[in-house]
C-alpha cells in the first residue's frame, strides 16, 4: 500500500530527468532498527538521570532532528521544561542541552549498536536498486560517533551504502537540505529531481523536500509505529490498521509524495516516480506543492 500526492506538477524549475539516479535512505526506522527503538530508550534514560522523567511518546516528538536540536526541543516541551525546573531549581538552557548532549553520545552509541539489525526486506531492496543502475546513499540525525558503531554491524549483513552523511557533518541538518546537497556532491547526481528520499519522519522528508527530492514517508516500521518488529507481528489486525493510521497522520504533516509501510515495498514505488517522470512530472516540492495526498 502506498500514497501519492494527487497535485504534483509538471517541474518547471529543475533541468528535466526522465530517469532517476539515486535512492538516499535514513537509518534508524528505515534501514535498520525496526520501530526506531535505540534513541528512545536512550533519551529516558538521559533525562532520568538528572531528575527527569519523561515517556518515550514524549522522547519520539521531534525524532529525524540531529541529536543535540532533538534534546533541546525535548527541553522545551512544557511539561518536561517544568519538570527540570522542579528537579533542578533552574530553567532548562543551551548549557543543558551541551551536557546532556555530551553525556548521550556513548549512551546513544551503545543502544544503537544493540538495534542495528537490518528490516526485513532492506537487503533485497538494496540489491535491487543496484541492479537497476541506482546508487544508494544516506543520511542521518546520529553523528558520526554513534554511527562508528552501527556501520561495521550494517556492513556483517550485507548492508554497504555508497555514501553517509551524519548530523555533525553539517552546520545545519535536517530539516534542511544540506544533507542531500551533500549527497548530491557525494554521489555526483543531479538534478535534485533525480534522487529520492526514504524517511520515517517528518523532518527527514522534509530533507529530501527542501532539496526539491522525490519524497518516501515509511510507516509501519518506523518512529511514527514506534513497535519492535516481533511487537509489530504480534498485533491483530485492527491494531495494525489503527497503528498505520496514525502513522500516516504523523508523516503526512511532511507532504511526502509516497507513504509505504517499509523499505520492502519501494520497488514499485520507484518504478511508479520513473512513469511520472517520463511524463514530465516532477516531485512535489515545496516550489510547487499543493493538494493532500491520494492513495494509488
Amino acid at each position: 500500500m502506498y500514497f501519492v500526492n494527487g497535485e504534483s506538477m509538471r517541474n518547471e524549475v529543475q533541468t528535466p530527468s526522465q530517469a532517476l539516479k539515486a535512492v538516499v535512505f535514513d537509518w534508524a526506522g528505515t534501514l535498520v532498527d525496526f520501530g526506531s527503538l535505540a534513541p528512545m530508550g536512550a533519551f529516558v534514560t538521559l533525562f532520568q538521570a538528572y531528575g527527569v522523567d519523561i515517556t518515550v511518546d514524549e522522547a519520539r516528538i521531534p525524532m529525524g532532528l540531529p541529536k543535540w536540536h532533538h534534546i533541546q526541543a525535548l527541553g522545551r516541551q512544557p511539561r518536561i521544561a517544568q519538570a527540570w525546573l522542579d528537579a533542578l531549581g533552574r530553567p532548562f538552557s543551551r548549557a543543558d542541552v551541551d551536557a546532556l548532549h555530551e553525556d548521550f553520545m556513548p549512551m546513544s552509541a551503545r543502544s544503537a549498536a544493540e538495534h542495528a539489525q537490518c528490516i526485513p526486506g532492506t537487503l533485497g531492496v538494496i540489491r535491487h536498486l543496484r541492479e537497476r543502475g541506482l546508487k544508494v546513499g544516506s543520511t542521518t540525525g546520529y553523528t558520526r560517533f554513534i554511527m562508528a558503531q552501527v556501520l561495521p554491524l550494517a556492513q556483517q549483513q550485507g548492508l554497504v551504502v555508497d555514501n553517509l552523511v551524519c548530523a555533525d557533518d553539517l552546520v545545519e541538518g535536517r530539516p534542511g537540505p544540506l544533507g542531500m546537497y551533500r549527497c548530491f556532491l557525494d554521489l555526483q547526481v543531479w538534478p535534485a529531481s533525480s534522487v529520492v528520499k526514504v524517511d520515517d519522519t517528518v523532518p527527514g522528508l522534509m530533507e529530501g523536500r527542501h532539496a526539491g527530492c522525490w519524497t518516501v514517508g515509511v510507516a509501519a516500521s518506523g518512529n511514527a509505529a514506534g513497535f519492535s518488529l516481533q511487537q509489530w507481528l504480534d498485533l491483530g489486525p485492527a491494531q495494525r490498521q489503527q497503528t498505520i493510521q496514525r502513522a500516516h497522520l504523523t508523516l503526512e504533516q511532511a507532504q511526502p509524495d509516497f507513504i509505504i509501510d517499509s523499505v520492502a515495498e519501494l520497488p514499485p514505488v520507484i518504478d511508479h516516480i520513473e512513469t511520472l517522470m517520463r511524463e514530465g512530472i516532477g516531485p512535489r516540492t515545496l516550489l510547487n506543492a499543493g493538494g493532500a495526498g491520494n492513495q494509488a
